[in-house]
């Protein structure tokens, strides 16, 4: 098989597609997440910190004479946060729905042959035999 089969093989396997459909779905929840942080969680809990520091949004904190945004970093730890809360919770929900209940094994009876029996029965009648 040429270069071009064995790359249209390993293109095609259904893990790919599927890794490639994942990092789709996360880049556009990462983006979700973003505007969560930045529209509606800072706004709303950081507001009374950032007018305290006469700021109107994290990308403004910064380290005075360095260009070190520290407020973009805060923003990306608890975007961060917010993702891997989410992807527990997934992850969670999956895991239980994949548990299945223990299978519990039917005591396992042993039917003795007509040979068995009999042989039983012999040994039985050897051993009065013995013993009188």
């Amino acid at each position: 098989m040429g270069f071009i089969g064995e790359f249209k093989a390993f293109a095609l396997k259904g893990n790919v597609i599927d890794l490639a459909v994942g990092i789709v779905i996360g880049a556009a929840f990462s983006k979700i997440v973003t505007s969560l942080v930045e529209d509606i969680i800072t706004p709303a809990i950081l507001t009374p910190a950032l007018k305290a520091a006469r700021l109107e949004n994290l990308s403004q904190l910064v380290v005075p004479g360095t260009a070190i945004k520290y407020g973009n970093f805060l923003s990306a730890v608890i975007a961060f946060l917010i993702i891997a809360i989410a992807l527990f919770l997934v992850i969670q929900a999956i895991n239980k729905m994949q548990r299945k209940e223990p299978v519990v094994a039917a005591p396992v009876v042993i039917v003795a042959s007509k040979e068995e029996v009999l042989l039983g029965e012999i040994r039985d009648l050897l051993a009065q035999k013995n013993s009188l």
